[in-house]
């Protein structure tokens, strides 16, 4: 058996693109045959799995599991929407999502070492992109555990739009209707209280411009601003926004003393840039 160097680990890491972990085990497995450890970590899927991890995934879903005081949303990334629609990469997002509710991990980190069915959630992912024949990303997650209030969540169109939201009491049909508010009006804040004091500044600053351009008398361009910023507020915080399912009441109205404590909205691939190839392209790259 040839002996198992770190200098070996790291040429057999640099040829396969694998973990430093996977390729000592593999060095192990195949008694320090280099070769023989590359053929071990492509049969296993590690190595091609690594090879694909230049591409985008910038499609996917982002699903939701609770357990009635724990409660969570997760978003999991694939190449392509085919595959986002995939039993089993809908399973294996289901599963995560269940699993980060069960576990609580405090961080990305923290989930990615945690222990599903005897493996690292890495380990899982890697094996996942083997098996699905695609670069997946398990991209972000939230997390919330109550103890006196309530927890709701609501998945929109299939996967496309997730909310995760607590609320100091109140029942599950409150719960949704405060969550799909979420999901359809994206408010950036709960209150005034919670508006971005420097986004809110350059927000007057711009309507002061446009109701001086727009010839408005010096003297009257506070006042103006000031009923603007007004409705500045009604569109960027939940409890002042007019509910989507009876536009006569605002959130606060429906709340009817309920405090909503926090939330989080999660809208699949925002952010992340879009893959744009035509199928030609593809091939020609390839070949290439």
């Amino acid at each position: 058996m040839a002996q198992i160097t770190a200098a070996l680990v790291k040429e057999l890491r640099e040829i396969t693109g694998a973990g430093m972990m996977d390729c000592k085990k593999a060095l192990v497995e195949c008694e320090g045959d280099k070769d023989k450890a590359i053929d071990y970590l492509r049969e296993k899927g590690i190595a091609k799995a690594a090879k694909k991890a230049g591409r985008i995934a910038s499609e996917g879903v982002v699903a939701a599991a609770s357990d009635g005081k724990t409660a969570c949303i997760v978003e999991i990334n694939s190449e392509t929407d085919f595959v986002a629609k995939n039993e089993n990469f809908l399973a294996l997002v289901k599963k995560i999502a269940e699993h980060i509710v069960a576990c609580k991990p405090a961080d990305m980190d923290a989930l990615n070492a945690s222990q599903m069915d005897g493996k690292t959630v890495a380990e899982v992912m890697t094996e996942a992109v083997a098996s699905i024949g695609e670069k997946l990303s398990l991209r972000r997650f939230e997390v919330y555990t109550t103890e006196d209030g309530q927890l709701a969540t609501y998945i929109h169109m299939g996967g496309k739009i997730g909310v995760i939201v607590e609320l100091s009491g109140g029942d599950a049909t409150l719960g949704k209707d405060v969550a799909m508010q979420i999901a359809a009006a994206k408010p950036q804040c709960i209150g005034r209280e919670d508006v971005d004091q420097e986004a809110l500044a350059h927000e007057r600053e711009v309507l002061r411009k446009q109701a001086l351009e727009e010839g408005k008398p010096e003297k009257i361009v506070e006042k103006m601003v000031d009923g603007r910023i007004n409705k500045y507020y009604k569109e960027v915080c939940l409890v002042e926004q007019e509910f989507v399912k009876d536009s006569d009441k605002t959130i606060k109205d429906i709340l009817a003393g309920v405090e909503v404590r926090r939330f989080a909205r999660f809208e699949m691939g925002e952010g992340l840039e879009k893959k744009n190839e035509d199928f030609a392209a593809e091939v020609a790259a390839q070949i290439k």
